[in-house]
C-alpha cells in the first residue's frame, strides 16, 4: 500500500497553531485597537477555529493584494480576509462556504451629492485596490457609463481612499456597507457622509486557503456550519455590527 500524504489539517493539528491571514484596515471585520491589538469580527472567527482545534492562533495582517500570495507562499494557513468568492481567485485558491454578505456602498465627501448610484457617473470615484468592489464598479461603469467624465483612482488601502475622501481628492470612494458605517461612526475621518448603495448585488464572502487542501476546506466548512447552526455567528455579529445577521443561503446551492 502507498504512502499517505498529510494535508494542511494534519500540518496545522502537529504545528498546534492556526495562522490566519487577517486585512487589519477593515473594521469591524478586521482593525488594531488603540494598543495595536488585532481584533474584529474575523479575528474572533480566527480565535473561535483555534478553540475548536483545541490550538493557538495567530493572526497576520495582510493587506487586500497580499492575501492570495501569503497562501501560496505559506505564509498563513488559512485567509479570513472577507475575500469575495469569484471563479477567477477559485482558479488560483481554494474557497470554504459563505461566511458573510456583504452590500457596496458610497462614501462621500461631505460637499458631494449623489443621491442615486447614476450620480456618480460623472464624478472622480476610487477604491481600494484588488478588492470586489473595485473590479465590480469598475465593470459596472464600462458597462453602463459610456462617455461619462468621471475619473477612476485605485488606493493601496481602505484607510487610504478613507484619507482621499475625507481630504476631498476624490468625490466617492465604494467600500462594504459595514465599512461605511463603521467609518462614520468612528469619527476617524471627518467630512464625509454615507452615500447610495451599489446596484451590485450581494457580496458573499468566504475563506480561502490552498486549492488542492481538500481535507482542510471539508473541516473549514464543518466550522463555518457550526459556528451558523449554534448561534456564536449571531453573538459575533451582533457584536461588531448589530442586528440580525444576514441569510447567507441561496436557494439550491448553499444551507
Amino acid at each position: 500500500s502507498g504512502n499517505v500524504a498529510a494535508d494542511k489539517l494534519d500540518d496545522v493539528l502537529s504545528k498546534g497553531k492556526v495562522r490566519c491571514g487577517v486585512v487589519l484596515d477593515f473594521p469591524p471585520m478586521g482593525f488594531r485597537d488603540s494598543n495595536n491589538n488585532p481584533v474584529g469580527m474575523d479575528v474572533d472567527m480566527c480565535a473561535d477555529l483555534a478553540k475548536a482545534m483545541n490550538i493557538e492562533y495567530e493572526v497576520i495582517g495582510l493587506t487586500w493584494a497580499e492575501r492570495i500570495p501569503s497562501l501560496i507562499s505559506g505564509k498563513v494557513d488559512v485567509a479570513i480576509a472577507s475575500s469575495s468568492d469569484t471563479l477567477e481567485r477559485a482558479q488560483t485558491v481554494g474557497f470554504t462556504i459563505p461566511y458573510m454578505v456583504f452590500q457596496f456602498q458610497a462614501l462621500l465627501s461631505e460637499k458631494t451629492e449623489a443621491n442615486s448610484w447614476e450620480d456618480l457617473k460623472d464624478l472622480s470615484v476610487g477604491a481600494a485596490i484588488g478588492t470586489t468592489y473595485e473590479s465590480s464598479f469598475l465593470d459596472y461603469k464600462k458597462e453602463n457609463w459610456e462617455g461619462a467624465k468621471g475619473k477612476y483612482s485605485s488606493f493601496q488601502s481602505e484607510n487610504e481612499s478613507f484619507l482621499a475622501v475625507s481630504q476631498g481628492q476624490v468625490n466617492a470612494v465604494i467600500v462594504t456597507d459595514t465599512a461605511a458605517a463603521n467609518v462614520i461612526a468612528s469619527g476617524k475621518f471627518k467630512g464625509i457622509k454615507l452615500g447610495p448603495v451599489a446596484p451590485f448585488g450581494s457580496d458573499i464572502v468566504g475563506m480561502m486557503t490552498l486549492r488542492k487542501e481538500f481535507g482542510w476546506i471539508n473541516y473549514l466548512n464543518l466550522f463555518i456550519n457550526r459556528q451558523l447552526r449554534t448561534g456564536r455567528f449571531q453573538v459575533l455579529y451582533g457584536k461588531w455590527i448589530g442586528g440580525t445577521a444576514p441569510d447567507m443561503t441561496v436557494p439550491g446551492t448553499y444551507y
